[in-house]
């Protein structure tokens, strides 16, 4: 999975926007106006950088070499994927859809009502 197909894949979720925060380096998607995915525009290496509940970010970190902390945020919960290491692409979007739903389960309620219909 490259870069265009995450972005493509974020874009098909459910009231996702994207932007430039940091100065054009990087990518954004939120639902709600909260983040669930940022991909660094300027990397070395092909990656994104998702939000995972503690316990799952730990399984996916000890199951694919190709996943560490996220440096640029909160640890226990940020991961960061390297899109051409050992992951396929059905993996990345069950994470990118991990992450896009852990944002909308920590919504108020009537807002997250609206994506459980």
């Amino acid at each position: 999975m490259n870069v265009e197909e995450v972005r493509y894949f974020c874009l098909s979720l459910r009231n996702t926007t994207e932007s430039f925060p940091f100065d054009d380096v990087s990518l954004v998607f939120k639902v709600e106006n909260r983040m669930y995915l940022l991909v660094p525009l300027d990397a070395a290496e092909p990656s994104v950088s998702l939000k995972c509940d503690p316990e799952k970010a730990e399984a996916l970190r000890a199951r694919y070499a190709a996943v560490e902390p996220a440096y640029h945020f909160n640890k226990k919960y940020w991961n960061t994927l390297y899109l051409e290491r050992d992951m396929t692409g059905d993996d990345i979007r069950r994470w990118i859809e991990h992450s896009y739903r852990e944002v909308i389960r920590k919504l108020p309620g009537a807002v997250r009502a609206q994506y459980d219909k």
